[in-house]
């Protein structure tokens, strides 16, 4: 499960050398929640765009969103499914949160890296471009907290995973790499 990440101040100046082109203004840090419009990485035929989408498609009733997508189904569900073999998609983040079962926040990051690139797919609705995260099992370094998380992609992955299928069907299979974890402070209780 993912239901927050954040966009630290440096992440779009180093997207930007990744990508070939920008297709909008692009500027967002902080946390982000569902349905923010946050940079979003898409393939425009042969090349790699920055643009910004909203995070979310809509729920089939009308009410709320839905914001992941589980790689064990996004093949076979009718929602996801034109979207996977489509309309992948790249989400960068500095990182992501998961709250563990005392409800302590815990930030997950990349080891060796400022950005993390989550797996995703988008589709056009009338207002806009919007994209899902897609999830799988949580891996050792974050089993502990959840046992969902992120599709982790590397950075010489990302053209593959938008513009491969082949790689696509592995990649929704693979162990995303261990994170590190990181606790900002911890509730405690006290008996009395």
């Amino acid at each position: 499960m993912c239901g927050r990440y954040y966009i630290q101040d440096d992440l779009i100046n180093e997207i930007e050398e990744i990508v070939t082109e920008i297709d909008a203004k692009v500027n967002f840090k902080g946390d982000v929640f569902p349905t923010n419009r946050v940079p979003v990485i898409y393939g425009n035929q042969e090349s790699l765009v920055l643009t910004d989408m909203i995070w979310g498609f809509p729920h089939f009733n009308g009410k709320g969103v839905i914001i992941n997508a589980r790689c064990e189904s996004v093949k076979t569900k009718r929602t996801f499914r034109d979207s996977f073999l489509n309309n992948r998609c790249i989400i960068p983040a500095s990182g992501f949160y998961e709250w563990d079962k005392e409800k302590n926040k815990v930030r997950f990051e990349r080891k060796n890296s400022n950005i993390l690139y989550m797996a995703g797919i988008w589709k056009s609705y009338e207002d806009a471009k919007r994209f899902v995260i897609l999830t799988t099992r949580a891996n050792d370094s974050v089993r502990n907290v959840h046992d969902r998380m992120p599709l982790l992609l590397k950075e010489n992955e990302l053209e593959n995973w938008i513009f491969e299928d082949e790689f696509a069907d592995w990649a929704i299979q693979k162990i995303p790499s261990q994170l590190n974890q990181i606790r900002d402070y911890e509730q405690f209780t006290l008996p009395f």
